[in-house]
């Protein structure tokens, strides 16, 4: 499950973090990060998809949401008897509504 998760998050972050270097144009140097190479890239994929370059970025962040929501939903299908314990013991643990009824409280003072 550690692979998993690093084998989904390392591309992520590592698109994340050319995608916002490189809109700054904060290259140290190294020509991948300039901002020609960005709009270049975009420019290539919109050109190949046939959309505007603009409409991209938020495709692709769209589809690393939904990603993150089907693994998620993997991880919690396979952790559910551990948050099914975890939420039966948080309930557990809460007031139970005899305590907030009783002749003490002071919602029905005079």
């Amino acid at each position: 499950m550690k692979w998993f998760l690093i084998f989904w998050a390392g591309p992520i972050v590592f698109l994340a973090g050319w995608y916002w270097l490189s809109y700054y144009d904060m290259n140290f140097g190294i020509f991948m990060l300039t901002r020609q190479v960005h709009d270049l890239t975009f420019q290539i994929y919109g050109n190949v998809l046939g959309i505007p370059p603009e409409t991209i970025p938020p495709l692709v962040a769209r589809a690393i949401v939904v990603d993150s929501l089907i693994v998620f939903a993997i991880l919690g299908y396979r952790k559910r008897k551990a948050i099914i314990a975890w939420w039966q013991a948080r309930q557990a643990s809460k007031p139970s509504a005899a305590v907030l009824d009783s002749k003490d409280s002071l919602s029905r003072a005079p």
